[in-house]
């Protein structure tokens, strides 16, 4: 499978996908942690994240699928939210915890 497929595969089969430097218990990057904390902040259980740092083809490919160059990458429903900056400007408004109770209860 090619790995644009894989990366739309992941988004449209997950809720909430995060793809990430590291893990949510061990992240590698501060922006990944501080994503990861505000997912959790805002009532996010169980969602799916994919480490960046062990599949390069992913790494390299997914600016080009969700036109976003740098990571974490938060998408929601098949849809790019976007990195830290504006995870933490939904958290900090409310709007991300709304979406994720919308998510979840479906």
């Amino acid at each position: 499978m090619a790995v644009l497929d894989r990366i739309k595969t992941e988004v449209e089969n997950h809720p909430i996908v995060l793809f990430m430097k590291g893990t949510p218990q061990f992240p590698m990057c501060g922006f990944s942690s501080r994503t990861v904390e505000v997912l959790k902040a805002a009532g996010a259980v169980g969602f799916h994240t994919i480490n960046v740092l062990e599949d390069p083809e992913i790494r390299a490919n997914l600016p080009r699928f969700s036109n976003w160059p740098t990571f974490p990458q938060l998408f929601i429903h098949g849809e790019l939210i976007g990195g830290c900056d504006i995870t933490l400007e939904l958290h900090e408004s409310g709007e991300l915890a709304r979406m994720i109770a919308e998510v979840q209860k479906a």
